[in-house]
């Protein structure tokens, strides 16, 4: 098959397994599912979701040279997202973590229909659960990996951060070395990692996003509590589950839903906040292969390794945020 990509434009995928897979249920599920969770369905990011991710990520360790166990694990990494992405991490309070979805990974997985694809190839779906065997696609922050790059290359295009052409020009000086991703170039790796924290000012950790998706955790969290919603709806996509919502008369639920909009605001509030919310703060220090050597940018430029430094410290604790709602 030939697959367009909005980022690597054409790949052709000849492998049956990959295809097969890309064709499974629980992977077109994530068509459905969004990337930026709330804030992607109510216009405030654009709509990216996490099957373009999930696919981006296996054409990216492919590109890399890495073998088609990796590419496997590549697409399957995200399949156990669940409707809203990264807001149930908020649900269950797991903020800073933002790994429910891995932690429900093995149990998803079993009860899909990607064991039964997988054992048709002679594969065991066991063997795809731990990411750390996969080197090219997950790595611990804050090195490079295929996943931290997809989904930063797929955003800060369409958060305005980059071109095209920046893209592709950073995709170019990604190298493997070692089982580990780097870039061979000290400019575009400081380029990757100026950017990086950029995005995630701008959208993951950004106060207005944080914000929105604590609101439509406690509307997910009251709609839990009096069964106006279940596990599986959860575990579905997020139409269904934002109408089902929308739906209920419960007035806590619809109060905290009036608060889900692009014209709600957030202030920093720290006499007279409405909640407190801590979230994860993503940066990277990219590895620059050197003759042969990976350094980490941060030894390379101390300017870089401050200013990380000091955005991580800028960004982290539990935000004291003030909701205004601006509806009528």
């Amino acid at each position: 098959m030939i697959y367009h990509d909005s980022v690597y434009e054409k790949t052709q995928i000849s492998e049956p397994v990959l295809v097969d897979l890309m064709a499974a249920d629980a992977m077109q599920r994530l068509h459905g599912v969004l990337q930026h969770g709330i804030s992607g369905l109510i216009g405030i990011t654009s709509p990216i979701t996490r099957f373009e991710h999930s696919v981006g990520v296996m054409i990216l360790v492919r590109r890399l040279g890495g073998p088609l166990t990796e590419q496997i694990a590549a697409l399957l990494h995200d399949v156990s997202h669940t409707a809203f992405s990264h807001v149930i991490d908020y649900v269950f309070d797991n903020h800073d973590g933002q790994s429910y979805h891995d932690d429900q990974k093995a149990t998803y997985l079993a009860e899909s229909d990607i064991p039964t694809i997988l054992f048709r190839y002679g594969y065991d779906w066991r063997d795809f659960l731990d990411e750390a065997k996969f080197p090219i696609l997950e790595q611990p922050a804050p090195r490079l990996c295929c996943d931290r790059l997809d989904y930063f290359l797929r955003d800060c295009h369409d958060l305005g951060l980059a071109t095209h052409d920046d893209l592709g020009k950073a995709v170019s000086h990604l190298v493997v070395s070692g089982n580990r991703v780097a870039a061979n170039s000290l400019d575009v790796a400081q380029w990757l990692a100026y950017t990086f924290i950029a995005a995630d000012d701008a959208s993951w950790a950004n106060f207005r996003e944080v914000g929105l998706y604590e609101v439509t955790a406690r509307a997910i969290r009251r709609g839990l509590e009096i069964g106006a919603i279940s596990d599986a709806d959860i575990w579905g996509t997020d139409e269904p589950l934002w109408t089902k919502l929308r739906e209920q008369p419960d007035e806590r639920l619809q109060s905290w839903l009036r608060l889900v909009s692009a014209d709600t605001g957030f202030v920093w509030d720290e006499e007279n906040p409405t909640f407190r919310v801590s979230t994860k703060i993503r940066t990277i220090d990219p590895d620059v292969l050197i003759d042969g050597t990976m350094i980490p940018l941060s030894k390379l430029d101390p300017s870089f390794a401050e200013y990380r430094q000091a955005y991580v410290q800028r960004k982290r604790g539990k935000w004291p945020m003030r909701v205004v709602a601006h509806y009528a």
